[in-house]
């Protein structure tokens, strides 16, 4: 997997320079390593995998820049499973009274196909609903845009224990890269989520969800490139996450 060291080591020097901030000066340092265990690997409406997949990841924040490195592990991909992906991404997050802004760089690292880089752009409002738009460029391999716009809503079943509602829609501008050269809606997904603390630093968070193509060009892209040809998925899975 090309660039794959470069990640890991680029990784490790951010976690150790903030680290060492953390005692050099008073700041705002945090961070969390979680694990999803999903029936699918599902992204951008495609469907990655015809088996579960295990997906750590791990990340820090230090004064609003923020580090992550994420990979994915196919069960089915060979005969004990394999690592199919690492990315690595880098931000910024800040606000402007009720906006918040989220401004950053993802490097794909990839086994079956080729690396690829994008930077995004991601706006939300602090009302009701949460409504947010966050606009995708792929500047080496996709040469295109990839829009989403997404609402969501809290729903409190216990004093500790909430119920996450979402949905979004998303556009795709000529972003060549597994999506398809074309200008149309893509796809569109609903989600649910419930939020269980275990501890103070730990929590447990299962989720469903249900992605459907919003175009035809969509929908042909969607079954060309998914595992099972399909277009329209529902799967599900659980996190744990620790925080610090």
């Amino acid at each position: 997997m090309r660039s794959l060291k470069i990640l890991v080591v680029t990784m490790i020097l951010m976690f150790g320079f903030s680290i060492g901030s953390l005692y050099a000066e008073e700041t705002e340092v945090s961070g969390s390593a979680s694990v999803d265990v999903m029936s699918r690997y599902v992204w951008r409406g495609f469907e990655l995998s015809n088996s579960y997949v295990v997906q750590p990841s791990a990340g820090i924040t230090y004064d609003g820049f923020g580090a992550n490195l994420w990979s994915n592990w196919d069960s089915d991909w060979s005969d004990s499973g394999e690592l199919t992906e690492t990315d690595m991404t880098l931000n910024y997050v800040f606000s402007v009274n009720e906006l918040s802004f989220d401004v950053g760089y993802i490097y794909y690292a990839l086994e079956s196909a080729v690396d690829t880089q994008e930077i995004y752009v991601s706006v939300g409002y602090d009302a009701i609903l949460s409504p947010a738009l966050t606009v995708y460029y792929d500047f080496e391999e996709g040469n295109g845009a990839f829009i989403t716009a997404s609402i969501g809503h809290d729903v409190e079943l216990t004093q500790d224990i909430s119920l996450s509602l979402g949905a979004s829609a998303s556009y795709n501008s000529d972003s060549e890269y597994s999506i398809g050269d074309y200008n149309d809606f893509h796809n569109g997904e609903l989600s649910a989520s419930v939020s269980i603390p275990v501890t103070d630093a730990i929590s447990v968070e299962p989720m469903i969800a249900y992605t459907f193509p919003l175009s035809d060009d969509a929908e042909s892209a969607i079954e060309a490139v998914s595992i099972d040809g399909d277009s329209s998925i529902f799967y599900g899975g659980v996190n744990v996450t620790l925080s610090f």
